[in-house]
């Protein structure tokens, strides 16, 4: 019988936290799919692990190339998949055993939903707790943040998408760099629903240097531009002032800052202290620092 399920995984230099993330794929409850490795030229140890991998489990199809970027990388992957269903993983995130499952199950049962994607749990370089990370459920919802050019409506590596309505929207844009993700959710959500299920069933790793930090400028022009695409598509109008797009480039000191209050609200105490103590370093006069790191040492 065909398989139900590929998984889509790029990999450019993830030597660091390959392991984790392929195993929590190879361990899921539900076994019965491909897994798509793309490495995109690493020039560290991650094709040395991956051929490991590959060896040991013939679930495992790997592609081994020159580099040629992320979104290549993704189109790639789902044009080499033989499957209905397509799951994306990202090569630093551990899958929840039961995420494939639970996915299939509410596909088979939804067949209205053309991408679902789950809550997930934020955390660090160290793989330490962040934070849970809430976003909307429903289609209305998550559309009506995107089409406002916000992210993190469907967190990109937790979703699960239908490959016949990738293929009719001609899969990720290579003119959409670093926001790649939320020009795709857009033309999906002309096509069929989106949804998120209300289950953590991904650690989503944060870290310093990542797309959404280090590439922002980037992001912000793919973003705007994938909404005024989409606005045009849907004949509403587009007015640059109503998107809610985050200009700031964070700095470190903001970053950790940032995720130091959101383990205190989570009571992720000693991940709060962490990132404090790695901001104070950044602003040692920092009120706000400080204010957090109270908050944080007297909080049970």
């Amino acid at each position: 019988m065909q398989k139900k399920l590929s998984v889509v995984m790029p990999v450019y230099n993830g030597e660091k936290y390959l392991r984790e993330s392929v195993e929590s794929v190879l361990n899921q409850s539900y076994g019965d799919f491909e897994f798509i490795i793309i490495n995109d030229g690493s020039t560290d140890g991650s094709s040395r692990i991956l051929s490991e991998y590959q060896k040991a489990d013939p679930r495992i199809r790997l592609i081994e190339r020159e580099n040629k970027g992320l979104i290549c990388s993704l189109n790639e992957g789902i044009s080499k998949s033989t499957t209905e269903l397509i799951a994306r993983m990202d090569q630093d995130d551990i899958c929840h055993k039961d995420r494939f499952k639970l996915q299939i199950d509410y596909m088979a049962q939804n067949p209205e939903i053309v991408a679902l994607g789950t809550l997930v749990e934020l955390i660090d370089a160290d793989g330490d707790v962040i934070s849970g990370f809430t976003t909307k459920s429903k289609h209305e919802e998550i559309d009506h943040q995107h089409i406002h050019g916000a992210g993190g409506a469907i967190i990109h590596p937790s979703v699960i998408m239908r490959k016949k309505a990738l293929e009719g929207v001609r899969g990720y844009d290579m003119n959409c760099p670093n926001a790649e993700d939320i020009d795709l959710w857009l033309k999906l959500a002309e096509v069929g629903k989106l949804a998120n299920l209300s289950k953590i069933l991904l650690k989503y790793r944060q870290h310093v240097e990542s797309i959404g930090y280090k590439q922002r400028s980037s992001q912000i022009n793919s973003t705007i531009n994938a909404v005024a695409a989409a606005c045009q598509r849907r004949g509403s109008k587009f007015d640059i002032n109503e998107l809610n797009v985050r200009t700031a480039q964070a700095s470190k000191f903001d970053i950790h800052l940032k995720w130091a209050w959101w383990a205190y609200k989570s009571n992720q105490n000693q991940t709060g202290r962490k990132h404090a103590l790695m901001a104070l370093k950044f602003k040692p006069w920092s009120l706000e620092v400080l204010k957090v790191l109270y908050l944080l040492s007297t909080s049970n």
